[in-house]
């Protein structure tokens, strides 16, 4: 929706992220959009292949487009999480 992201910016691998907190943003454009942790946890891995090319973001999201690993501190917060294709039915 944001169309042709040009940067992305995400914490660095070690940082402590609350749920519902920024962990980085992304720029299109025209705008910037924070990204927000779906939960409580540990940037475990960041996808630096986005440095050079951004808009993987747009084209494989599902693949290699990924932007963080987020390690949970509590595991069972991921239950609440949706999967791709319940997100997309609401």
């Amino acid at each position: 929706e944001l169309g042709d992201i040009v940067f992305v910016r995400i914490e660095p691998v070690g940082t402590h992220v609350d749920a519902e907190a920024s962990f980085g943003d992304v720029e299109a454009v025209k705008t910037v959009s924070e990204l927000f942790a779906p939960v409580a946890g540990t940037v475990e891995a960041v996808n630096e292949a986005l440095d050079g090319a951004p808009e993987t973001v747009n084209a494989d999201p599902y693949g290699a487009g990924w932007l963080a690993r987020i390690r949970p501190d509590d595991p069972a917060d991921l239950d609440g999480l949706l999967v791709a294709a319940a997100y997309r039915e609401m």
